[in-house]
This record gives C-alpha cells, structure tokens and sequence, in this order.
C-alpha cells in the first residue's frame, strides 16, 4: 500500500534545487501522483437562457463552468446569436470574470444560440462577428449551446413588403447601435396606396421600437436614389439611414457606404453625412447640413470611387444641398444587400422623447 501521508509531505522537499531533483525521483518511485498538465482547458454551461429575440430590455442570466483554467488571469468571452453573433452583455464590458471556485456567471440579451470562450488577457473581442471565433491563438476553449426550448419562444413570421418595383424584407431581429441593441418591430415598415414607404419609431411595451428594410437581392455597382418626402425634423439622437452592407465580407468593411441624417446625440452638430466605412478614418466622412422639405439623397458606386449627392426636391438634377467624392478605400461589389433604417443610436446623451415617421416616395437603380 502507498504511504499517502509521505505523499503529501513530498512538496517540503522542493526547499533547493539539489533537493528538488531528489523529491521528484523519490515522488515517482513511490507512485505519488503529479498534477496532469496535459489536460486540456474546457467551458461547460450550468445555467442556459431561453432561445428567443431579446431586445434592448429582454436579458437572462447564464453562468457555467471551467476546467484548467487561470481564473486570476483568464477570461471568458460571451457571445448571443440573433442573426449575426453579437458580445455580451455590452461591446464595452465584454469581459467575464472567473471566480475563485472556476464558475462564472453574467446576463446576456437573447438569442437563438450562445457561446463561451475563454480568452488570455491580451484577446480583444470584436462587437459583431459573422463566423464564431475559434480556438487558437488568445482562445484557449470555445463552447456553444442552443437556446433553452420554451413555450414563449416566438419565431418571426417573414415580412416582405413591395416598394419601387423590388422586394424588401422587414428586419426583425434585433440590431446593434454602438454597442446598445435595438428593437425592431415588423409594424414600423409598410407602405402606403401609393407604394410610398413609411418608416417610424413607436414605442411598444415600455420601450422604444425602431424599422429596418433591406433588399432581397444584391445590385452591385450603379447610382442608387432615394427620394425621401417632406423630411421630419430629426432629434439628436436618432438615424436615418440608407446603406449597402455584406454581412459575410469583414475584411472589406462588409463592403458598407452610407447616406445617414443624424446629429449622433449631439444636438449642435451637423445632420447629415456622406462615409466609407471604416467610419474612424476622417478622410472616409464628409459632413454637412441637411435642410427640412423633399430631398433626393443618392449616390454612384463604381470600381475605385463612390460619389454622394442630397439635392432638393425630386431630383438629383435640383440643386444641390452637398456633394462629395471618395476614391481611397472603395469596396468592391460582391454580395451586399441595399438596407434602410430608422433608429436610436446607441450612445445618446439626449434620450429620444418622441416618435417620428419618415416617408420615402421613391427608391430608383440605375447600372
């Protein structure tokens, strides 16, 4: 039989580096187990939120489990998939700390399925990711799990709507504004007998409900025109926008070019801006100021450079509000889709205190 009590005295012997090679000898040849490094690093779940569409106010908490992790350095990343993958619980605290007994535990927005990852110190974690990070590098384990199946899961209904001779889905899921999620409700997209198409903000259970439409189809390259009727005053901190976007080509800024009327939460700043993504380079904006009354908002997209133009009236040949050109970091054409949206950015210092409709009479595409 083992001696279990030398055992445990064996660590004493480690006091020189002449002893220590002796404890070692003296610890394999009396069989006492050595810690297993070989073991590799795991993430297990304790506690699953439901699968369903959140929203802004709709968290639950999930929490979990680690083997061989280093809980003073190491930490576990959050993620929620509602269309796209998306941090949790914010972009600006992305981060979950492991407690001394290896658990961990957070609240996190609503999605169809979750991840975990545990991540060194020096892993910084994207806002959104189309593809789930996997392990290698800063991520030493990756985990998943569906949604806990509840009978209060709600699946969308598809939405599509007509409006200037093409097909528009209705976004449903949940999108993201500067790291604060947004709703957005299928009854704030429609369009009218005329086939113009409304767009709001309303509030619907005690929170602020926004709209988004998107194309059904790529058009690639040519001039894209919006003619946005009798343009409402704007608050601060809402946007208007009108905008390509790839969800599967990161590399290229998802291949995003924006026309967006917005004052970003800063009530003395300009209204409106022309950009190339990414948005942080000051040469990829050009702002200015839109002015109340029918405007026709446009822009060309060609191999090298995109041309912006906000007219007014029902023209792009009326006389021009502002015009700009950009010719350096220009995507090329490839699977984006045209999106229009109206919502609540993230950051706001003025919180919204009203609805607001907007009403495009005409979208035209030109190759």
């Amino acid at each position: 039989m083992k001696n279990e009590g030398q055992c445990a005295r064996m660590p004493y012997l480690a006091l020189t580096s002449r002893v220590t090679a002796v404890g070692l000898f003296l610890l394999l040849l009396n069989g006492c187990p050595l810690p297993d490094s070989r073991v590799p690093p795991s993430i297990e779940f304790t506690e699953v939120p439901e699968a369903a569409f959140g929203g802004t106010s709709r968290m639950q908490k999930i929490a979990g489990r680690v083997t061989g992790a280093r809980a003073q350095e190491q930490k576990i990343v959050l993620f929620a998939r509602a269309g796209t993958w998306w941090v949790q619980p914010f972009s600006k605290m992305p981060y979950t700390p492991i407690q001394e007994d290896s658990t961990w535990n957070s609240s996190i927005h609503l999605g169809t399925e979750y991840a975990a990852l545990l991540v060194e110190p020096a892993y910084s974690a994207p806002r959104t990711t189309d593809v789930l990070p996997a392990k290698g590098g800063a991520i030493i384990a990756v985990a998943t799990i569906e949604g806990r199946k509840s009978k209060a899961v709600e699946v969308p209904v598809p939405k599509k709507l007509q409006f200037s001779g093409y097909e528009w889905d209705v976004v449903q899921i949940p999108s993201d504004s500067a790291g604060v999620m947004h709703v957005n409700s299928p009854s704030n997209a429609w369009t009218d007998e005329k086939g113009w198409l409304h767009l709001r903000i309303a509030r619907e259970s005690n929170e602020w409900t926004c709209a988004e439409v998107a194309l059904t189809r790529s058009l690639g390259y040519g001039s894209y025109s919006f003619l946005l009727r009798e343009a409402p005053h704007l608050e601060a901190g809402t946007v208007l926008g009108m905008f390509t976007w790839d969800p599967l080509e990161a590399g290229q800024n998802h291949r995003e070019i924006d026309i967006e009327l917005s004052q970003w939460g800063e009530p003395a700043a300009k209204n409106a801006q022309f950009t190339i993504q990414p948005y942080y380079v000051p040469a990829n904006v050009f702002r200015f100021m839109s002015p109340p009354g029918t405007l026709t908002h446009s822009f060309r997209w060609e191999p090298g450079r995109v041309s912006f133009k906000t007219a007014l009236g029902n023209s792009e040949k009326a006389r021009p509000v502002a015009e700009h050109m950009f010719t350096s970091g220009i995507p090329s054409s490839g699977g984006e889709r045209l999106h229009i949206n109206l919502y609540i950015f993230g950051k706001s210092r003025t919180p919204q205190q009203r609805g607001v409709e907007v009403v495009f009479e005409k979208f035209a595409y030109l190759p």
